[in-house]
């Protein structure tokens, strides 16, 4: 068991309040999948300045990494502890970083549970006044800046990531489904 240096307690767990799933990472298998880069381009949203040409090329669910650009607006949350305890997790109302700098992100493009394209950004960024910062980036409303930004993008075959309420956190999740 792991301990805190400073005392005999016990290092923080998380319980969610759902019931426990034995089966704690659900994943799927691609033989096939496609690993290339693209560019998002100036002027647009992180959502669709990543889903437009992913949407051209086919691809409705990937992994991406964004490899560090500046955005001229860049909103993004944080998921402390929820107070109400209805599951580990609640997000924070958006927090408006400005101009920012994306040091390194890691993007999810799948299906919301309303069936469109959603993109899930966690990211680290450096704000205009120079504060370094962590968090989950709200795509919709961060606005890529002047120059292009590259992003590796790994494509997944057979079977794509949907967002579903998951039973035991207690709220919705990309999980992935077998596609037909």
């Amino acid at each position: 068991m792991l301990r805190n240096s400073q005392s005999d307690e016990r290092a923080r767990a998380m319980a969610h309040p759902g019931r426990f799933n034995p089966i704690r990472i659900q994943s799927e298998h691609s033989d096939t999948a496609g690993h290339f880069r693209v560019v998002l381009q100036p002027g647009k949203s992180l959502h669709d300045a990543l889903v437009h040409p992913l949407r051209q090329v086919g691809v409705t669910s990937a992994s991406t990494t964004v490899l560090g650009g500046v955005f001229s607006y860049l909103e993004y949350c944080v998921a402390p502890p929820d107070p109400r305890k209805e599951a580990v997790i609640r997000y924070s109302d958006p927090i408006i970083a400005g101009a920012s700098y994306l040091v390194f992100g890691n993007a999810t493009l799948g299906r919301s549970s309303e069936d469109n394209p959603m993109v899930h950004c966690h990211a680290a960024v450096r704000r205009e006044d120079g504060v370094v910062m962590g968090g989950h980036i709200i795509p919709e409303k961060t606005i890529v800046g002047t120059d292009p930004i590259s992003v590796l993008v790994t494509s997944f075959e057979g079977f794509e990531l949907r967002q579903m309420y998951d039973p035991e956190t207690n709220i919705p999740l990309f999980q992935p489904v077998a596609s037909i």
